[in-house]
């Protein structure tokens, strides 16, 4: 196995068991993470069929059409790993499957926190045009960026520092 900082020490476990336990906690996380976008997705492939659509400028269109490509670039990165598994299945690459889900997992998750704070950004340019909209559209973006990104880094930092 590894040393007392190698968390498969700490669990009795063997590469091959860590593998499998790392892969349904992740596919597990993915469903979350996928039916939340495929949510939003669903949403955003329904506004330019509403009467409103029309009314709005280039920029928003734009931002619109941005929004539309991130959703479907998370629903691809966080179903991906899904049709990976489904395609290697049985064919002894599960080590090599959860790292490269992982990858997949932690992009979609990236381009989720675009997605959701462009769709703010477009909401929020309708409702609150100008300075209020786009203030609440970066504190959705930073909270995003902060609790996905600077908190677990952080966390990293300290339990790689306590070693």
């Amino acid at each position: 196995m590894g040393t007392m900082n190698d968390p498969a020490d700490w669990r009795d476990e063997s590469q091959e068991e860590r593998a499998d336990r790392n892969l349904a906690e992740l596919l597990q996380e993915l469903r979350v993470a996928g039916l939340g976008v495929q949510v939003l997705f669903g949403f955003l492939l329904a506004i330019p069929f509403s009467a409103r659509f029309a009314k709005l400028g280039a920029a928003q269109r734009d931002l619109y059409l941005a929004d539309v490509v991130l959703a479907a670039v998370a629903t691809a990165l966080l179903v991906g790993p899904v049709a990976y598994h489904r395609l290697v299945f049985r064919q002894h690459q599960k080590e090599h499957l959860v790292r490269t889900a992982n990858a997949m997992a932690i992009c979609g998750l990236a381009a989720v926190a675009l997605a959701v704070s462009c769709a703010v950004l477009l909401v929020t340019s309708v409702v609150a045009p100008g300075i209020p909209g786009t203030i609440l559209s970066l504190a959705v973006f930073l909270l995003f960026a902060g609790l996905w990104v600077v908190l677990p880094l952080a966390g990293r930092s300290r339990r790689h520092n306590r070693r």
